[in-house]
């Protein structure tokens, strides 16, 4: 059952990043925008573009569980920097302070979530243990 588990979290985790992503893509004018009003100025298509990179090519090795600890990073690389950027609660006005707080917390949690799967790795149900498990004949010469 636990292997269940790791599966179905890895999903759930996973897909908040494709959702970023696909988010980044649709909204990717009214994303430069954002980050130029957070004074995110230094090459903002190059970073839009390699954010969304990361974003999908680390929420798919999380997924298919292959090269976990890589893709983790990958999303760590991107997710923990916009979350002290966009979140810092501590500089918020205090109508919005209460909320950001929250959503500075939730990402945290996601983030341990990422370093839990680091740690644990993908479980039973992951590419990786495919490789590791199937065994490749010898021609015996």
């Amino acid at each position: 059952m636990n292997h269940i588990f790791d599966l179905v979290g890895r999903i759930l985790i996973s897909a908040i990043f494709f959702f970023e992503a696909i988010d980044s893509i649709m909204f990717a004018e009214k994303m430069k925008t954002t980050m130029a009003e957070y004074g995110i100025t230094w090459r903002p298509d190059f970073l839009l573009y390699s954010s969304i990179v990361a974003l999908v090519v680390g929420a798919i090795m999380l997924l298919i569980g292959y090269r976990i600890r890589f893709g983790v990073w990958l999303l760590l690389l991107y997710w923990l920097p916009v979350t002290f950027i966009v979140y810092s609660f501590w500089n918020d006005p205090v109508t919005t302070q209460r909320l950001h707080a929250i959503l500075f917390m939730k990402n945290l949690a996601i983030a341990g979530g990422l370093l839990m799967i680091a740690a644990h790795g993908g479980g039973k149900y992951s590419i990786q243990r495919l490789f590791v498990v199937t065994k490749i004949p010898h021609k015996d010469t």
